[in-house]
């Protein structure tokens, strides 16, 4: 059942996206800091895939590099580094204010705050490691892409987009296991491992999409705001 949940998972990750970016430049800056600051939220959630324990979080990172990707396609490198500092900035709020959360004194008909502080208490190490590992892994990304663009002469968007993103992810995948789960789930290692394989599966599916997006349905993109 819960592979079922994952490709469903996947493949609204996938349209919410592409809706975003023929809605707005803006609609899809939002959408990615969105994603970065729930996959914090849910990466908590430990279940079972395919045997290996794994987490929920996955498949929105791999929403965020998408549309990053996709942001330096249509609208350039500029846009999608502003977007990685919008995202860091989301996430720096999302920190902030669960700290703030708790301190609030709840009163006697309050009956959420337990659950709020379990929830939130690890919201301050998650974050760093999500700082850590979704700049330095996005930043390689934009890199990777941006070299393969230019040694390529701007041809083979397919295997440009591939190639950084696989790359980039494991990087991301090794740096943020480490930082943020490591004691915190039951193994690390099948962590890592179902949650770069679902990455890989992720990026597989997506990709080919992307393509048609560019050279089949031809948005007409730059006027967006």
């Amino acid at each position: 059942m819960n592979e079922l949940i994952l490709l469903l998972q996947i493949f609204l990750i996938i349209a919410f996206t592409f809706i975003a970016l023929k809605i707005s430049k803006n609609a899809l800056i939002m959408l990615i800091s969105l994603q970065a600051v729930i996959a914090n939220l849910f990466v908590l959630k430990q279940i079972n895939l395919f045997g290996l324990n794994a987490t929920c979080a996955d498949a929105f990172v791999i929403g965020s590099v998408l549309g990053i990707n996709l942001l330096q396609e249509y609208y350039g490198k500029e846009i999608a580094d502003k977007t990685v500092i919008i995202s860091f900035f989301a996430m720096l709020f999302y920190m902030v204010v669960s700290f703030v959360h708790m301190l609030y004194i709840p009163n006697t008909f309050d009956w959420a705050n337990n659950y709020f502080s379990e929830l939130l208490k690890f919201a301050p190490r998650i974050s760093i490691a999500s700082f850590a590992s979704y700049l330095i892994s996005v930043k390689f990304n934009n890199f990777i892409y941006k070299f393969l663009e230019n040694k390529l002469n701007n041809k083979y968007f397919l295997f440009r987009n591939l190639a950084s993103i696989i790359l980039s992810q494991a990087l991301d995948t090794i740096i943020f296991s480490f930082l943020g789960l490591y004691g915190l789930v039951g193994n690390i290692l099948q962590v890592m491992l179902v949650g770069f394989s679902l990455k890989l599966i992720v990026i597989f599916i997506s990709t080919p999409l992307l393509s048609f997006v560019k050279n089949i349905l031809k948005l007409n993109l730059n006027n967006n705001n």
